[in-house]
């Protein structure tokens, strides 16, 4: 691939009193994102500059007004920094309206540069949820909304989608029908499509034991049905107790499971390091990490960057239109 024709992805540096932009530093180190894409930052400059100080890593900093400033020297860390934050307002390891503040305008930043087509994947570092309540801005963050909105987990051959997030189960019974399953069908394919997956083959996971009740004969086969009938190659409903390992077994490219804990417990069974997260169904790329800004080890170099460098990967990956990175089998953990 052509330096020009890497997709520009932005990755927005999380809370900068956390580990956001220290482990957004090692990931870029590691060098595969710039064989993959052209990076660029958006936050803090003068954070950047600290984190490439903790880590002992030797990046230039270039501070950029605009993504067509963004350049292609591997050594160099373009920044979009628009004055959002006055170092001397926070401290490493403590929440701050100063961050929440600054974390919210950084991510509605990235946003709007997506929706404008300035890049073509974006990444949000880990943010800190008592900043952004501080800040009174916790609205910033994408809420999932059932037939909307969806969770997605990737690790290693495992791609989960999950029709709802953190809804209690007597409410998900409740919420499942096959207008809800269809679209979450309907939006996996179309998005995973344009991405480079061609015709993915979607699992339909169960809700009950064996997959056999009322919310899988009444609305998910109805659901299945009309998506095959529109092209969509879908299987299932499918026993929630073997569905995952067809899919780490390469049988189905993407699992549709129905609650939170159903797909989480497989992924953090599979292998809890290195795997990244996306908001599926918004008009562009999303992804983030699974881990929070870990105020605990915030400025010791311990944080692992697995999981950004996924996230840049995975990010570059499908906005090039190469559809999955290349499964390779990882130890269970």
């Amino acid at each position: 691939m052509q330096p020009q024709d890497k997709p520009i992805v932005g990755t927005m540096i999380g809370d900068p009193a956390g580990i956001g932009p220290e482990v957004i530093v090692k990931a870029l180190a590691c060098g595969e994102p710039y064989e993959m894409s052209r990076p660029v930052l958006i936050g803090c400059t003068q954070a950047v500059e600290q984190a490439i100080k903790m880590t002992g890593t030797n990046f230039r900093i270039r501070r950029v007004n605009d993504t067509t400033d963004v350049g292609f020297d591997p050594e160099v860390i373009d920044v979009i920094d628009t004055g959002k934050l006055d170092p001397k307002d926070y401290r490493l390891a403590e929440e701050s309206a100063a961050c929440g503040h600054a974390t919210a305008g950084w991510l509605q930043e990235l946003n709007e540069l997506a929706l404008r087509g300035k890049i073509q994947g974006s990444i949000m570092g880990p943010v800190n949820t008592g900043s952004l309540k501080l800040a009174n801005r916790y609205d910033a963050v994408v809420n999932i909304e059932p037939g909307s909105t969806y969770l997605t987990l990737f690790t290693g051959p495992l791609r989960i989608v999950h029709l709802t997030d953190h809804i209690p189960l007597r409410e998900v019974s409740k919420l499942i029908s096959r207008d809800l399953v269809y679209a979450a069908l309907r939006t996996i394919h179309d998005s995973f499509d344009g991405w480079g997956v061609k015709n993915p083959r979607i699992a339909v996971c169960g809700f009950n034991p064996h997959a056999y009740g009322d919310e899988e004969n009444k609305e998910m086969v109805p659901a299945v049905e009309r998506a095959k009938a529109e092209g969509v190659q879908v299987s299932g409903p499918i026993a929630p107790d073997t569905v995952f390992r067809h899919c780490i077994d390469g049988r189905y490219d993407i699992v549709l499971a129905m609650f939170h804990d159903q797909g989480h417990i497989a992924v953090k069974t599979w292998g809890f390091v290195g795997n990244c997260a996306m908001i599926l169904g918004l008009p562009y790329i999303q992804m983030s990490v699974a881990h929070g800004t870990a105020f605990d080890i915030v400025g010791q170099n311990k944080a692992s960057h697995e999981m950004m460098l996924m996230a840049m990967k995975q990010t570059a990956s499908l906005a090039a239109g190469r559809g999955f990175l290349p499964v390779q089998r990882a130890a269970v953990n």
